[in-house]
């Protein structure tokens, strides 16, 4: 190993857990569970090969937490009943006997849901559909329909899908639960001024916007213990809307990461089509940075990290504490012990990566399951 990297593999504290390197790999939606939500022997090899490739650390697929309306793919895995939870136990067990911490990222997909088994319907904070389409990949096509406008009522049954579904969690052995606030999903559009446009103590001014995520990450901290990770992700861009910027820059970071800062969280993971560039226009931080700057807490960092000298560079720069790497993952499951033994990284091949059976299915490729 390059001693410049030396940084990318010391180990680090995270609340009880000591993690083995600062290496993580990132939630990526996989739609290879069954039908029903049950995890299986796929994803138990998909897991297991990053513990075996190096990771310190693995999150999940965004997991559905509740049998309402938050499930968002079709064969998306949930953490919602007893049956699904113990599912996962084999998984856990495989990705902990390589030496690996597993966190389970717990996803309401909100009015971007585009496949539910319990509901036809989804909501949202407003009555407000994504911009753009739904995403093939995924199963999904045409727009995105109108969502059902949240009741405080709906709010109290999300946040007590979280809190059971991180229970479950901790019960099926993870290390700890992710709250998805990114990407465009259920607690993300509370975040985005054009998707939130509640008259209550939930809409207006960004601090109003945070507080159903701060409720929710307080509700599952009581449930769960002190010792239990919680972690949660944020990110400006989302799946229906890429390009999509938080209206007031820098100022609404700090106010969203303070306000997180205020809580029982353990880390914030953020993501950002390019984790080293400005994320608030030209001259400003990176949201990495922006988020160690206005939170005490650890910060993970996605996007575009591949390259172990830029990585290195950031946690030595201390705008980050990990790195978390999706599709450089998926094209080489190895990457740490790649870069332990100077080997090289290959560069993403859509073709070549681990697809779910799925749409292998679907479309007909004609490639060998990794």
């Amino acid at each position: 190993m390059k001693e410049e990297y030396k940084a990318l593999f010391e180990k680090l504290a995270v609340n009880q857990l000591q993690l083995n390197n600062r290496y993580v790999v990132a939630p990526m939606t996989r739609i290879s569970a069954e039908n029903n939500g049950i995890a299986n022997e796929t994803m138990k090899a998909y897991y297991e090969r990053y513990a075996k490739g190096g990771f310190g650390t693995i999150i999940t697929e965004g997991v559905y937490p509740d049998e309402e309306y938050s499930q968002g793919y079709h064969n998306q895995p949930g953490l919602a009943n007893v049956n699904q939870m113990k599912s996962w136990k084999p998984i856990v067990e495989g990705v902990h006997k390589h030496g690996a911490a597993f966190i389970a990222q717990l996803m309401h997909a909100g009015s971007q849901s585009q496949g539910n088994i319990h509901a036809n319907d989804t909501i949202a904070p407003s009555a407000v559909p994504p911009q753009g389409d739904m995403v093939p990949l995924y199963g999904g096509e045409g727009p995105y329909p109108t969502p059902i406008e949240m009741t405080h009522a709906n709010m109290e049954q999300v946040k007590q899908g979280f809190v059971t579904a991180a229970i479950n969690a901790r019960e099926a052995g993870f290390d700890g639960v992710e709250i998805h606030g990114a990407n465009g999903y259920l607690l993300d559009e509370f975040l985005t001024d054009y998707m939130n446009l509640r008259e209550d103590q939930y809409g207006g001014a960004t601090g109003n916007r945070v507080r159903f995520l701060t409720e929710i990450i307080i509700e599952v901290r009581k449930a769960v213990g002190r010792e239990f990770i919680v972690g949660i992700r944020i990110s400006q861009g989302k799946v229906s809307d890429g390009e999509h910027r938080w209206a007031l820059g820098e100022s609404d970071a700090k106010t969203i990461f303070s306000s997180l800062d205020s809580t029982p969280l353990d880390y914030i993971h953020v993501t950002d089509a390019d984790g080293t560039k400005p994320s608030f226009g030209e001259g400003s931080k990176s949201i990495a940075a922006a988020a160690k700057q206005y939170s005490r807490l650890p910060i993970m960092a996605n996007g575009q990290l591949q390259d172990p000298a830029i990585a290195n560079s950031l946690l030595q720069e201390d705008q980050a504490d990990l790195i978390s790497l999706a599709t450089s993952a998926l094209q080489n499951p190895d990457l740490p012990n790649r870069v332990k033994q100077d080997a090289e990284v290959v560069p993403f091949d859509f073709k070549s990566i681990m697809l779910p059976k799925a749409y292998i299915k679907e479309h007909e490729l004609k490639m060998e399951i990794m």
